[in-house]
């Protein structure tokens, strides 16, 4: 995977990220998956969606 596509925000710009509770839904050239949060805490998101982004650009922040 070289690059995907950010479907969905399952938690919305300033909401409340559990760690380990589905962030995102994210569509790559194979599949469509749903990404968990790697920590707790206020999320800002960064990247829109509908955009594709190359694999390690920063898409949100957990405040």
């Amino acid at each position: 995977m070289n690059e995907g596509l950010p479907l969905e925000w399952l938690v919305p710009d300033g909401g409340q990220a559990v760690e380990g509770l589905p962030l995102y839904a994210m569509e790559s050239e194979k599949s469509t998956q749903e990404v968990e949060s790697p920590a707790t805490g206020t999320l800002r998101i960064k990247a829109q969606v509908g955009e594709t982004y190359e694999v390690g650009t920063l898409l949100a922040v957990i405040e």
